[in-house]
């Protein structure tokens, strides 16, 4: 899913199935025009109210129609765009993984490293020499993005073109520098940041998610949480070392508020668990189930 959805965010200017065109001034959607339609309306005697039903019906109406999309399935689901579909989180994933091989830690902001330990038990070894690829590989990243996002509003053939021949005009060369730049620093030091505090998207799911006492949660079963333990040899629980958004999934469910719903943790939970007749003690749950997760974990916190 995130891989394929990820191919699309590259390929969609490319054959124009989605962008903005500045220059031809409209939009391309699967690969027709998409025009307002307000030519006809410009000049001496324009009808200004039909003129505006044209943009609420090509504009305001569909961008509503996909935010009401998107929330609702938020409201049943959780972030589940964002753990499956963002482009953006695939990439928080990838470069986790090398700055953990760097540092021990997913972010250098943490103040302790993970357990030397993985889920299944293997030793995790960090070497300072990763770093070398975390930088790169974000930088190059960064500026793969910041090109890709200059052909959702220049045809691509051009800015393709190009940077081929080594001709980019000014204009896009200062949006390529300062795009990298940002988004490398984001790639870097931010990740998961940047998806728990300053994406909006993300946000409004969070939101219409908090919303739904019978959405879809991970629930932990308490009664059996004996078992859980410290599941890693040292330094803390699997579930906690493997979410990229640095939640505690057995938390309750307002403190997973960013939770992007990638299921890292129940695998991190079956993995540990796997020789447990019981099972694992971490599960997708909603309706009632959900509630009654939810009320458990008020009754242990009374107790």
């Amino acid at each position: 899913m995130q891989a394929g959805f990820y191919l699309l965010f590259i390929l969609a200017p490319v054959f124009d199935l989605f962008r903005l065109d500045l220059q031809a001034d409209h939009a391309w959607l699967l690969g027709m025009e998409w025009r307002l339609g307000l030519d006809a309306f410009q000049g001496k005697g324009a009808n200004g109210a039909l003129a505006g039903l044209h943009i609420f019906l090509r504009l305001i109406l569909p961008v509503f129609a996909l935010a009401a999309l998107l929330i609702a399935v938020s409201w049943k689901w959780g972030r589940l765009f964002c753990g499956w579909l963002c482009p953006h989180f695939p990439m928080v994933e990838f470069i986790n993984d090398l700055v953990i091989r760097a540092s021990g830690k997913v972010s250098v902001w943490d103040a302790e490293r993970l357990s030397p330990h993985r889920p299944d038990g293997t030793q995790r070894r960090t070497a300072a020499g990763w770093w070398w690829p975390a930088v790169l590989v974000s930088v190059a990243v960064a500026f793969a993005w910041a090109l890709v996002l200059l052909t959702y509003v220049l045809p691509p053939r051009e800015v393709y073109g190009n940077l081929w021949r080594g001709e980019l005009t000014a204009n896009q060369g200062i949006f390529l520098a300062i795009v990298t730049t940002v988004l490398s620093l984001d790639f870097l030091f931010a990740r998961h940041l940047f998806c728990r505090y300053m994406c909006s998207v993300g946000l409004f799911q969070s939101l219409a998610w908090m919303t739904n006492r019978d959405a879809l949660v991970v629930g932990f079963d308490r009664q059996r949480a004996e078992a859980c333990g410290e599941c890693l040899p040292e330094r803390g629980a699997a579930c906690n070392a493997v979410c990229p958004m640095r939640l505690k999934p057995r938390s309750i469910k307002r403190h997973m508020f960013t939770c992007t719903q990638c299921g890292l943790c129940l695998a991190a939970c079956a993995e540990t668990q796997h020789e447990n007749p019981a099972g694992p003690l971490l599960t997708w749950v909603s309706g009632e189930a959900a509630r009654q997760n939810e009320a458990g974990f008020s009754a242990t916190r009374r107790d």
